[in-house]
């Protein structure tokens, strides 16, 4: 028969396991973070599926009929997709230094009542510019900062990208020969080229594109000097040898077969610029004090008209790529502006019921949408159905409007 006292410590020595309470709270704080993660992981997946399949419809305030959309970040540039015949469609690219960037392709419903995402992808770094591709709707170029340094690519959606669960963006091209902040890139102006222009504080590139071999070579460079600081630019559509690039206090006509400035307007502190699409020689700046102006090219030494702009900065136009004189400006009053430039040789544009009698004098100013929350930094006309435009605030709210009751029956 066993001792009692010796069968108790044959039993006692058998190790046990010891926990601490530190132990015992890393395990829960463990198993909370694990638990947050997929909670985190659920919704990302839970938003990306309510982005892709779901319409985003929303009336802005103040009566608007605009259709808006939501971006989750902050946001400033927006892009027209020319090459997409078969639907209105917009390209946006967010900002946001400390999470991951996106670009959201964006469809119009065929009644206009609903904006779709068709596709959201991720971007690695803040999108200050983006433009899309005149010949491939899923090509695209945007330059980019990683709150250090600028870059610039151009990049190509994949082509199943509805089937895929995450879609990401393919880089055909590394636009990497600048040094200094760059600040657009430019398309050739219409219809299939290999040509790209892409502009940096001091220097303008022209850039051969070969899509097929995913690569791009500077053809020409040059610098407009220390001096001078170019902020942005446009493609002449009516000579498509011809560059201008906004400076401090000018703007700059760049001829690119000897890529040598051959001209510029001097005393013009403009923030954007665009040229009519309709009628040559016909350019339209935005600038911060004497708000929008039009130009006569073969008349430089003034503008052929001014409008009053907006109530702060006047940040972009655009100019209506089929309608004749109608165009749009976006401000850091967070209100968007419908003109109309009398140099425009068309009577039938504007609608009767906009003039009061024969002899009263037409206000060029059309429409104010000022419903917006925040400064409006992007505008895009719609290139298949030019009575649309999408306008962008800097709060990541894009809203897309119809100019139709300002336009007269034809």
């Amino acid at each position: 028969m066993p001792v009692p006292w010796l069968a108790r410590r044959r039993r006692s020595s058998c190790p046990r396991p010891t926990f601490f309470m530190s132990d015992i709270w890393t395990l829960v704080s463990l198993s909370k973070r694990q638990k947050s993660k997929r909670e985190r992981d659920s919704a990302k997946r839970v938003q990306l599926k309510r982005h892709l399949r779901s319409p985003v419809t929303a009336s802005m305030q103040g009566g608007s009929s605009g259709v808006g959309y939501g971006l989750k970040y902050q946001a400033r540039c927006i892009s027209d997709v020319k090459a997409d015949t078969d639907h209105t469609s917009f390209l946006t690219g967010t900002l946001s230094l400390k999470e991951e960037n996106e670009v959201h392709l964006l469809r119009l419903s065929s009644g206009g009542t609903e904006l779709i995402c068709e596709g959201l992808f991720s971007h690695p770094s803040e999108i200050w510019d983006l433009s899309s591709c005149p010949f491939d709707q899923r090509i695209f170029s945007t330059v980019f900062s990683t709150g250090e340094s600028y870059g610039a690519a151009v990049w190509q959606i994949p082509e199943l990208y509805g089937q895929l669960n995450s879609p990401q963006l393919e880089k055909i091209a590394s636009l990497d020969a600048h040094s200094r902040k760059i600040s657009c890139v430019l398309w050739w102006p219409s219809g299939r080229h290999d040509k790209l222009v892409s502009i940096d504080e001091e220097n303008i590139f022209l850039w051969g594109l070969d899509c097929s071999k995913k690569s791009a070579q500077v053809q020409s460079q040059e610098s407009a000097g220390m001096l001078h600081n170019l902020s942005g630019g446009a493609w002449d559509p009516h000579d498509v040898n011809t560059v201008a690039a906004t400076c401090e206090s000018s703007i700059q006509f760049w001829d690119l077969r000897t890529m040598k400035k051959a001209n510029s307007l001097e005393s013009v502190h403009a923030r954007d610029l665009d040229y009519d699409m309709r009628k040559k020689h016909l350019l339209v700046t935005s600038e911060d004090e004497s708000g929008v102006r039009v130009w006569d090219l073969r008349m430089p030494k003034a503008p052929i008209q001014e409008f009053p702009g907006h109530t702060h900065w006047t940040w972009a136009v655009r100019c209506n790529p089929d309608y004749e004189g109608l165009i749009l400006s976006a401000g850091t009053d967070s209100a968007v502006n419908l003109w109309w430039s009398s140099t425009a040789s068309s009577d039938e544009l504007i609608s009767e019921r906009l003039i009061d009698s024969p002899t009263r004098k037409l206000d060029p100013l059309l429409h104010s949408y000022n419903d917006y929350e925040d400064s409006v930094y992007g505008l895009a006309w719609s290139s298949r159905e030019p009575w649309i435009f999408a306008s962008l605030s800097y709060d990541g709210r894009v809203v897309v409007e119809s100019v139709k009751p300002f336009l007269s029956r034809k």
